[in-house]
């Protein structure tokens, strides 16, 4: 999700920081909860019962701005905003599916590129210019992800295509974002993802419902929880500081969800996929800087 700061003239730094990293603890949480819980049932049952919690939020959140509900849902872009909402709920399926085939270390080694992706789609969407720097970047970042895929070495694992995919789409969200945020505020796009997505997701999940044991119902109430709790830390994260001072810390998610892949899941970390990883967030953050200092 992208956000601007509502209030200019806050930019609390490190608090700003210290929000962001609480955020990506949280997430790093709920990416293995839904690990666990989509290893277990199917995966696009378990993100629309984290879709009908997150549409609560969404709608509480916006009954308390002014104009309320109401305000909150109107656009000029409808198209877009439906766009977009559709395009995050086909996201997480594919990136919860993924932590299930690939685990929480590889997927997200591989889900790092995705800054880099906006980087490199930012021209042929939005029109902006992308200078030689970041292009330098870009490729220095498609180094790490074949030094993490290994392709022609014999070990290359086709299921490290969804993570990619997983990138791509969120990339492109990502995006879409800064497009709707030309004539839509954050409060409207936010809930547009969360109403359309739950529509969407219902539609789609009813189809595939099944069971859940009573502790797992447990799980799911959890992950619905750090799902409302990591958006409130990310909403009021950049409510305190400028996005372009806390968004490098966002790589931090990657260490956090690595750690729990290896600690509870059992999952390893090979050599080839730590160094591209810091390959690619190293590329990563220096095209956040290069935004930064354009900005």
């Amino acid at each position: 999700m992208s956000a601007q700061a509502t209030d200019p003239q806050s930019n609390n730094v490190p608090l700003g920081i210290g929000l962001m990293i609480a955020t990506t603890v949280v997430f790093a949480v709920q990416d293995g909860i839904s690990r666990h819980l989509a290893g277990e049932y199917n995966t696009i049952m378990v993100v629309m019962i984290r879709y009908w919690f997150f549409a609560a939020f969404v709608i509480a959140i916006a009954s308390r701005t002014a104009g309320g509900v109401r305000a909150a849902a109107r656009t000029a872009q409808p198209g877009i905003q439906i766009t977009r909402a559709l395009l995050l709920a086909g996201e997480i399926c594919v990136a919860v599916y993924g932590f299930t085939v690939l685990g929480l270390v590889d997927s997200h080694a591989v889900f790092a590129c995705y800054p880099l992706l906006i980087a490199a789609l930012s021209g042929p969407i939005l029109g902006e210019q992308v200078g030689w720097r970041r292009w330098s970047a870009i490729g220095v970042g498609f180094v790490g992800m074949l030094i993490i895929l290994q392709p022609g070495l014999g070990v290359f694992d086709p299921a490290a295509i969804i993570p990619l995919i997983s990138a791509v789409m969120f990339a492109i969200y990502g995006l879409l974002n800064r497009y709707a945020a030309r004539r839509d505020t954050t409060a409207t796009s936010f809930f547009w993802t969360g109403t359309v997505g739950a529509v969407a997701m219902t539609v789609a999940g009813v189809w595939y419902w099944e069971p859940m044991a009573a502790r797992d119902w447990g799980w799911m109430i959890a992950l619905c929880i750090t799902g409302v709790t990591g958006h409130w830390l990310l909403i009021r994260c950049y409510e305190v500081a400028e996005a372009s001072a806390v968004q490098p810390f966002a790589y931090f998610q990657l260490v956090f969800a690595s750690a729990m892949g290896i600690v509870v899941f059992g999952e390893t970390l090979r050599s080839n996929v730590a160094i591209g990883a810091a390959i690619i967030v190293c590329a990563g953050l220096f095209t956040l800087w290069r935004e930064r200092v354009k900005g």
